[in-house]
């Protein structure tokens, strides 16, 4: 019951796991040495943070407050989701048309100009190869974003019991944080399938990133575009 009736909090936790940021935690953790133990250390730190926030925002606030300003939410929401989708699609337009050839060539400079910069600090303690390491900057990296803050706040409508509160967090996190629960639960089921698919996807993402990039905004976009016109209608 409470996964049908939650339709959209789940469409979040997927959203969220569209994260630049961890994906990029990620990748450079799977060049490293004993990746498992660094993507296990990063998991708990991130977890840690994400579900105790979670559940702060949700078990303290109050539903009344949420649903009295529910009904012209009913309809900004669903106009909101169609003005993003059309954004993103106008976006896939210009850069899949090549249109945005200034674009890329000042890109081009600010990244000729960034590799005389020192990297990030969280990429250099990652570098560092400790789970210790990881574990805190999973903690510190995983703040809340626009789609968990918006998952909660549908969660809140729902008004649940807080055992439902719980397991809906837990479930959110773990959807969100499937980046790094895939490449770990493939290294501790076949570490040597594993290590090769880690091998072909970064050579793919180097070849290919742009146009997959492209993909993923699109589905995004269209998803939206489709909720925004399903509630529209009924």
């Amino acid at each position: 019951m409470l996964f049908r009736s939650m339709k959209d909090f789940y469409v979040f936790a997927f959203t969220a796991a569209f994260n630049p940021t961890l994906l990029a935690a990620v990748t450079v953790m799977l060049m490293l040495e004993r990746p498992k133990m660094l993507l296990f250390g990063y998991l708990c730190g991130a977890l840690m943070t994400s579900i105790t926030i979670g559940l702060v925002i949700t078990l303290t606030a109050d539903s009344n407050t949420t649903s009295s300003s529910s009904a012209p939410r009913q309809t900004l929401s669903p106009a909101l989701d169609i003005t993003i989708g059309l954004l993103l699609l106008v976006i896939v337009f210009v850069v899949g048309t090549g249109r945005d050839k200034r674009r890329r060539a000042w890109s081009e400079r600010r990244a000729e100009k960034a590799k005389d910069k020192p990297e990030p600090k969280w990429k250099s303690a990652l570098s560092s190869g400790s789970a210790r390491t990881t574990f805190v900057v999973g903690a510190l990296l995983t703040l809340p974003g626009g789609s968990y803050l918006a998952g909660l706040s549908n969660l809140i409508k729902q008004d649940l019991p807080v055992p439902e509160v719980v397991l809906a967090i837990v479930s959110f996190n773990l959807i969100m944080l499937m980046l790094l629960e895939l490449p770990l639960l493939g290294y501790l089921v076949n570490a040597d399938w594993t290590e090769r698919t880690v091998k072909k996807f970064n050579a793919a993402l180097s070849a290919n990133g742009g146009r997959i990039g492209l993909i993923v905004v699109t589905v995004l976009a269209v998803l939206l575009i489709a909720r925004g016109v399903t509630q529209l209608v009924s």
